[in-house]
């Protein structure tokens, strides 16, 4: 049935129907398919050089949101390890004992495994931008609860919400990158978004060895924490913009239906093959998605395991540093915090080598018969990076001898850092492709298991040197490492065939390439121009 044309509009947002069952959309020369009939809705996507698509936001834009996703990873990492740095300091003061300190330390790196069984599926149903600020809120709140609280239940439970509260940012952030940049410029913002969870602990003990030995005391690293997480609160709350396109795709289809007098119908192309489920059902399918796909998902079983070893010998080594330099060496509070010192210099020159990492990719894309690089390309990084991980934790194993001075150790966090990030920028990137619409899913499964590792490990770590010696307990982590090495290689090569058989896999990608919509070749072109790869190589 023909149609009458009756353009509306409201801002960027003009409606046409017309009778070859098209309709121009947000942007000139977009055709969303259907007729409009309630049966036959138009499927809405994205047009080209859509203003409405974080994509196609300018790169100003798009970094400023990348720098505070990837400032809020960090701002929680760092406000698990900046507390152990003072832990000594802690005991005296409460008169606790050194064990239930610790607890302050992995209760909270719990909470980042808590957390996201409830934020990153609310991210994937409502909104990113309420969830953050929803959560960044009373995050910064809580560290009043050490600054100026005067017994260990106040403290230690605090640091628990505190890290629940802190983990939106941790798995969120991932999906923002994606939202926010296409596959092939995606490199930097990854290895940005990638170094907070790692370098934020690594400066941690640094900065927080420092203030807990000044007359500032230990209780002012809860106020740096205070002042950190506050300052992004702020910005966020000033600057920070919703990226998710089912979201925003979805807000156009009601906005189209209503500026045409809920005559014409319209359907983002996210829902249009499903009629929508009520809030509470989709909640409880989301809240199950990273307990399903870490169960019955091999590709984010494996490397969650991987990723999980890697962070939480991170966490192991807040409790062996102080018994190798400290106790060993002794060195002070502050100059302990120092000896994280070669493991945070790893990982920024893991961040350095990104133009590497691009051409690597973008060579792939140019092999690849549709001139798209398959996921299976981001771990090439990641192979590197388990070959040189394990090396340094040997290296640091065998050089801790008193005989040996302590600049050799330290050194060895050097490649231990280098490798360390590499692996997890890797990995995160390649589940970003792999599951582009429930990375978020993908990545809290990650962030559960790693977190429950890493809060275990400190309580098992002292013991162990105890028992073993500086040598072979940093040995036993080398060899778990070196047990995990061949995984990106295995899913370099087997990793097409498993996503083809993954729903999660498929639906995702499919879904991501049709809400593009018709993408002009003159704008590819535009974007390849513009993206960071192109001006780096310009």
């Amino acid at each position: 049935m023909a149609m009458s044309s009756s353009p509306q509009s409201n801002s960027n947002i003009q409606v046409v129907a017309v009778s070859n069952h098209q309709t121009s959309g947000i942007q000139d020369g977009c055709d969303y398919a259907g007729s409009g009939s309630r049966e036959d809705p138009f499927i809405v996507t994205w047009g080209a050089n859509d203003p409405g698509n974080p994509r196609d936001w300018s790169l100003t834009r798009k970094w400023i949101l990348t720098y505070q996703l990837a400032m809020g990873t960090f701002t929680a990492s760092f406000g698990s390890s900046c507390y152990s740095a003072g832990v000594s300091h802690t005991t005296v003061e409460l008169g606790i004992s050194q064990q239930v300190a610790i607890l302050g330390l992995s209760l909270y790196v719990l909470g980042f495994g808590l957390g996201p069984l409830v934020f990153a599926p609310l991210s994937e149903v409502s909104i990113r931008r309420p969830v953050f600020l929803a959560t960044f809120g009373p995050f910064t709140l809580l560290h009043l609860g050490g600054s100026l609280g005067q017994n260990a239940p106040t403290l230690i439970i605090t640091r628990l919400l505190a890290g629940m509260m802190g983990s939106s940012p941790m798995t969120n952030a991932g999906g923002g990158v994606a939202d926010l940049w296409s596959p092939k410029d995606r490199a930097l913002a990854t290895a940005l978004y990638s170094m907070g969870p790692f370098l934020g602990p690594t400066l941690g003990p640094i900065v927080g060895g420092v203030v807990a030995d000044s007359r500032l005391t230990w209780r002012f690293n809860f106020w740096l924490m205070f002042i950190f997480s506050g300052t992004l609160f702020l910005l966020g709350l000033l600057n920070m913009r919703e990226t998710y396109a089912p979201v925003l795709l979805r807000r156009r289809a009601r906005k189209l239906h209503k500026n045409s007098n809920y005559e014409v119908y319209y359907v983002s192309v996210y829902d249009a093959d499903r009629p929508p489920l009520p809030f509470l059902q989709t909640m409880s399918l989301n809240l199950q998605r990273p307990f399903i796909m870490l169960a019955k998902e091999p590709i984010v079983t494996v490397l969650a395991i991987y990723v999980s070893m890697v962070y939480a010998t991170l966490y192991a080594f807040f409790a062996a540093f102080p018994i190798v330099f400290q106790e060993h060496k002794g060195f002070s509070t502050a100059k302990g915090g120092l000896a994280f010192i070669g493991i945070g210099i790893g990982n920024m020159v893991a961040v350095g080598v990104n133009p590497i990492t691009r051409a690597l990719y973008r060579r792939s894309a140019r092999k690849s018969p549709d001139g798209v690089a398959p996921p299976e390309a981001r771990l090439m990084m990641g192979m590197l990076g388990g070959i040189v991980y394990p090396v340094g934790l040997l290296w640091f194993a065998w050089t801790t001898f008193p005989s040996i001075p302590a600049i050799v150790p330290i050194i060895a966090g050097f490649p231990f850092g280098f490798g360390m990030l590499l692996i997890f920028n890797s990995i995160s990137s390649y589940l970003m492709d792999a599951y582009p619409i429930y990375c978020a899913s993908a990545l809290a499964s990650t962030v559960v298991l790693r977190s429950v590792l890493a809060a275990l490990f400190p309580f098992f770590t002292t013991p162990m040197y105890k028992a073993l010696g500086d040598q072979w307990a940093t040995s036993v982590f080398a060899f778990a490492s070196i047990l995990c090495m061949p995984m990106p290689f295995l899913f370099y090569r087997h990793g097409p065939w498993l996503r083809s058989k993954s729903p999660y896999a498929g639906e995702g990608s499919q879904k991501e390439t049709l809400s593009q919509g018709p993408r002009s070749a003159n704008q590819e072109e535009k974007q390849d121009e513009n993206s960071p790869a192109s001006k780096e190589e310009s």
